[in-house]
Parts: C-alpha cells; sequence; structure tokens
C-alpha cells in the first residue's frame, strides 16, 4: 500500500505524522509526505527513513519573525498554500491509495484525493477547530464572553464564512481547472463529517464535544530512544531534578522575558533551569551554573527526568508531559494552548496559567501548584493511562480505508 501524508504547520504538525509514518512503514506501506520544507522538518522525518517532499513555504520564514503574522500575512499565505497543494500533491500522490491530511487547513488535500480517485481523511490533533456548542470559534475554550452571547451555531456560520474568506476562490478556481464542481463550505469540505482526532481519549475526551463524529486513534507518538547530549547528561546528574522551560515553536508569541521570569520563578523554589532555546531564541539571564539552555533533544527521556515542565501548551508537548509523568505548568498563548492548560489543571497533573503575561511571582504560584507532592503523584498515575498506540491504530485504519473497508461518511 502506499501512502501520502500531508501538513502544513509547526513541529507540533509534522512530528506526529513522522509517528504514523513510522507505525505504516512498520506494516509494509510506502509512506510519502509532504510538509514545510524547514530544516528540522527534515531531519525529523530522515529518522523514520521517509523523504520530505517540500510543500509550501518554511514555517520559520512565516511565524518567526519579530511580530506575529497579521490577518493580511494570512491572507497572502491561505491562496499560496492552496496553489501549492494542488501543485505537490498531485505529483505526490500518483500511485498512492490513500491520502491523509492534517495541519493548517489543508484546503486542496481532498480536491487532489477526489480528482486521482482516492480515498481521503482529514486528522486534528485537538477538538478546539472543531464547530462545537461548548467553545465559540477563535476563543479560549471553556471561557465564558459576557460581551458577546451570540449563540455559538451562528458564531460558528460566522467562522465558516471567514474560512471562505481566505480560502475559497483560491480553491474553486484551482477545482475549476480540474473539471470539478465549486465547493460552497471549504471549512466543512475540508473536515468531512468524522475527522479522525489523534490525540489522548483523557487528556482530549471528545464525546459530546463537537457537532461532528470524530474518529478517535489517541496521539500519534514518535518514539524516541536518541540519548541526551552529554552536557545535559552531567547537568542532570549534577543535583536535584532541574525545571524545564521550553516554548518550541513559539517564536514572536512567546511571552515578554519568559526566560527570565521563569528562571527566577524556579529559583525562587531552589529549583535549576534547562532552558530550551526554541524558534523564540531564548537564551540564559545571568551566568550562573544553575541553567543550562538545550537545543532540540529527546523529550521523551528528559521529561522523565524533571521536576516540572513549563511550556506553552502544545499538543504534542502536553502529551509527552503527561506520558512521561511529569507535572506541568502551562502558560497559553494561541489557538488551542488554553484548552490543553485547562486539561492539565483539571486532571490535577498540573497547573493552568491562564494569563499570558506571567510575572515571577504568578508563575512561582503556580510551579508552586506543580511541585507539590500530590500533584507529582497525580502526574505519575495518569502516566500510565496515556495511550502510546496512537499510531499504530491509525495506521491500520488506513490500510482499512485504502481497502475500501471503511463505510464511514466523510472519508473518500
Amino acid at each position: 500500500m502506499r501512502v501520502l501524508l500531508t501538513t502544513w504547520g509547526s513541529r507540533g504538525d509534522v512530528e506526529p505524522l513522522a509517528g504514523l509514518a513510522a507505525a505504516l512503514r512498520g506494516l509494509g506501506a510506502e509512506v510519502r509526505v509532504c510538509a514545510p520544507p524547514d530544516e528540522e522538518f527534515v531531519g525529523l522525518l530522515a529518522r523514520v527513513g521517509v523523504p520530505l517532499v517540500p510543500l509550501g513555504p518554511t514555517v520559520h520564514s512565516v511565524v518567526a519573525g519579530p511580530r506575529p503574522p497579521t490577518a493580511q500575512d494570512a491572507f497572502r499565505l491561505a491562496p499560496e498554500l492552496v496553489a501549492a497543494r494542488f501543485e505537490t500533491l498531485t505529483a505526490a500522490a500518483e500511485g498512492c491509495d490513500v491520502l491523509l491530511a492534517t495541519g493548517l487547513m489543508p484546503a486542496g488535500a481532498r480536491d487532489v484525493a477526489e480528482h486521482l480517485g482516492i480515498p481521503y481523511v482529514l486528522a486534528c490533533f485537538h477538538i478546539f477547530g472543531l464547530p462545537s456548542r461548548h467553545f465559540r470559534p477563535g476563543a479560549r475554550p471553556g471561557t465564558p464572553s459576557p460581551q458577546d452571547e451570540t449563540d455559538p451555531r451562528v458564531l460558528w456560520e460566522q467562522d465558516a464564512q471567514r474560512v471562505n474568506g481566505l480560502y475559497g476562490e483560491a480553491l474553486n478556481r484551482h477545482r475549476a481547472a480540474l473539471g470539478l464542481p465549486p465547493v460552497e463550505n471549504v471549512r466543512d469540505h475540508v473536515l468531512t463529517d468524522r475527522p479522525w482526532l489523534a490525540a489522548d481519549p483523557l487528556l482530549c475526551p471528545s464525546q459530546g464535544m463537537t457537532e461532528l463524529d470524530p474518529v478517535q486513534t489517541g496521539a500519534w507518538i514518535l518514539p524516541d530512544d536518541r540519548p541526551l547530549p552529554a552536557d545535559l547528561e552531567a547537568f542532570l546528574d549534577a543535583g536535584e531534578p532541574p525545571v524545564y522551560v521550553g516554548f518550541g515553536s513559539m517564536a514572536a508569541h512567546a511571552p515578554q522575558g519568559i526566560a527570565r521570569v521563569a528562571t527566577e520563578a524556579a529559583r525562587a523554589h531552589g529549583r535549576r533551569i534547562v532552558l530550551a532555546r526554541g524558534w523564540a531564541g531564548l537564551t540564559p539571564v545571568d551566568d550562573r551554573d544553575d541553567c543550562l539552555v538545550v537545543g532540540e533533544v529527546n523529550q521523551q527521556a528528559l521529561f522523565r527526568r524533571v521536576a516540572a515542565v513549563v511550556h506553552h501548551g502544545g499538543a504534542g508537548t502536553t502529551t509527552a508531559a503527561a506520558r512521561a509523568g511529569a507535572p506541568q505548568v502551562v502558560v497559553p498563548r494561541i489557538a488551542d494552548q488554553p484548552y490543553w492548560a485547562r486539561r492539565v489543571a483539571e486532571l490535577g497533573i498540573g497547573a493552568a496559567h491562564l494569563d499570558p503575561a506571567p510575572t515571577v511571582d504568578s508563575l512561582s504560584a503556580a510551579l508552586a501548584t506543580a511541585l507539590a507532592p500530590e500533584t507529582r503523584a497525580r502526574a505519575e498515575a495518569v502516566a500510565g493511562t496515556v495511550r502510546a498506540d496512537g499510531a499504530t491504530v491509525a495506521a491500520k485504519l488506513l490500510f482499512e480505508v485504502a481497502a475500501g473497508r471503511d463505510g464511514r461518511p466523510g472519508v473518500g
């Protein structure tokens, strides 16, 4: 079987596809992956023996500027990505038996599959972008909005119109060139009636949370057996478990001064710090020997050896910390991150710092919750329940889809 996987987004959108690709290859499938051509994504896929087929611009070039992307940037990027998908996926999908898309609104992927006559699956890593009565599009899940009491169903209809405004003209122009009829609702066309939800059922329960009927496979985790760097091993061995601080692919979105704030908050609890450089380029605040800066490392190994993980609330980092039994402090900034922060707090495995601008005192208070013995005990208990087989579940389902044994609406 030949499978085409595609995404455009940050590492949190690419690494799960690498995990799924590894599971598919383990079952004997041939896998192609179309993704943004960032150097670290090329290396990530090389770890599982899958070459990256470049799709669109690098993500780093879009998000790592001095300011967050604007609405004008979105209106420039959307048609560019639609065009890239029609061009790149049409060539890459030749001879494939199924196409799975994820990441930033993959308009164009289903259309290529339709043109080639192969099944299509849409996957997501959280429920935040799925129509729901429980939260409003673009809002922080679970946060009331007293200024706007509009029925959420009306707001989700407005969200569909927003997506049409971004992608509709470009999508239908490319569809027409292939002889395909126009699409009226781009968002629902992309999502299908039954998207796949690649998230752990405990961390991200979906029952009754969306108007759709997602197929929940569990998170797609890429096993990582890489050794930790020698200097990091030595640092970990030299004292009590440190606090990890990292904001992943957050660049301009990282909290102002977070390296200083987090360092001082950890020191207030007598803890050393492992500071992940990430796309924000975090650097030490002084030359004391209680802080070590690291690049991209094996989080699965590192998180088992830290006292707590302070992070932005990406789906991948939240899941990795939960699997490792590491208490968390989540400082969310955008998109689905507030949702993961709230789930961490609800499960008792850490603290949600919902104010996006932490101070030393506020972050120190959140760390007090995370470092409490009862939080560690709860985190370790939850770790044993987080599923590790999501990628294998999804890989087996893709075999069924390709073989035509899956009759679920919205696929194909």
